[in-house]
C-alpha cells in the first residue's frame, strides 16, 4: 500500500520534488508549513511532498500506537532504530519517489530528507538507492547501524550532496549521534556539509534560512 502523503504544489510547471519525513509521533502536517519560510524562488518549481509514516505500537512509549517508521525498543543509541522497519519503511518511501519518476522528475530532480526517524529512513535509503538523487537532506537525526553502511552502500548517491542539522543541545537524539552519522558517510567517500545549531530536538530559523540556500544551490 501507498503512503498517503500531503503535498505543497509551485503555481507552474513542476521542476523538482523534495520528499520530506517528518520524526516520530507526527504526521505529513508538521513540516507543510515550512514551505512558505523557505522562500523558495518560485520559477525552481519545487514540489514538495510530505508522506505520513504508518500507524504502528512503538515499544518506548508503553506500546502507544502512532505514526512511526519504525518501532524503538531502548533509547540506546547504538540499537535505537528497529532495523527490519527501517527497511521496510525505506522500501515505502522508494515506492512513493518512484511515483514521482513516473509522473516525469527524474531522479537527480528529487531530493530525500527527514527529521529526526525520517532522517534515519532518508539516510538508509539514499546511501543504498541504485539511483542518483538531487540531495539528501538529514536533520536532528542518526543512523541505523552505521556499522553496515561500508558493506551496503551504493555508489550512486557518493557523490550526491548530504547537507546534515543537529541541535548542540538536542537531548532527543544527542548530536554525537548525527556526528557519528556524518563521520559513517565521510568514511566511506559521501559529500557531506554540516550544520549545528544552539537549539534541541527542533528547526531553527537560521536553520530554515541554510536549508533555503542549499536546496536553490543544488536545485537551482
Amino acid at each position: 500500500m501507498s503512503l498517503p502523503y500531503i503535498d505543497v504544489n509551485p503555481d507552474g510547471e513542476v521542476k523538482a520534488v523534495v520528499i520530506w519525513l517528518h520524526g516520530l509521533g507526527d504526521t505529513g502536517h508538521g513540516f507543510a508549513p515550512i514551505v512558505p519560510e523557505l522562500k523558495i524562488p518560485a520559477h525552481l518549481g519545487i514540489r514538495f511532498v510530505f508522506p505520513h509514516a504508518p500507524m504502528q505500537a512503538v515499544t518506548i512509549n508503553n506500546g502507544m500506537t502512532m505514526n512511526a517508521w519504525y518501532d524503538i525498543k531502548s533509547m540506546d543509541m547504538n540499537d535505537r532504530a528497529d532495523e527490519a522497519g527501517v527497511i521496510e519503511s525505506a522500501a515505502k518511501v522508494q515506492a512513493l519517489m518512484d511515483d514521482e519518476i513516473a509522473k516525469g522528475i527524474s531522479s537527480d530532480r528529487i531530493v530525500l530528507a527527514g527529521f529526526s526517524q525520517g532522517g534515519v529512513i532518508a539516510l538508509h535509503l539514499a546511501t543504498r538507492l541504485s539511483q542518483k538523487l538531487a540531495g539528501v537532506m538529514a536533520l536532528s537525526t542518526y543512523m541505523c547501524k552505521p556499522q553496515k553502511l561500508a558493506e551496503q552502500k551504493h555508489s550512486a548517491n557518493q557523490q550526491t550532496p548530504f547537507f546534515m542539522a543537529h541541535g548542540r543541545m538536542d537531548d532527543m537524539v544527542p548530536v554525537g549521534a548525527g556526528e557519528q552519522a556524518k563521520t559513517a558517510l565521510l568514511d566511506c567517500d559521501y559529500q557531506v556539509q554540516w550544520r549545528d545549531y544552539p537549539m534541541q530536538h527542533n528547526v531553527c530559523a537560521e536553520e530554515v534560512s541554510d536549508i533555503s540556500a542549499w536546496l536553490q544551490q543544488i536545485l537551482g
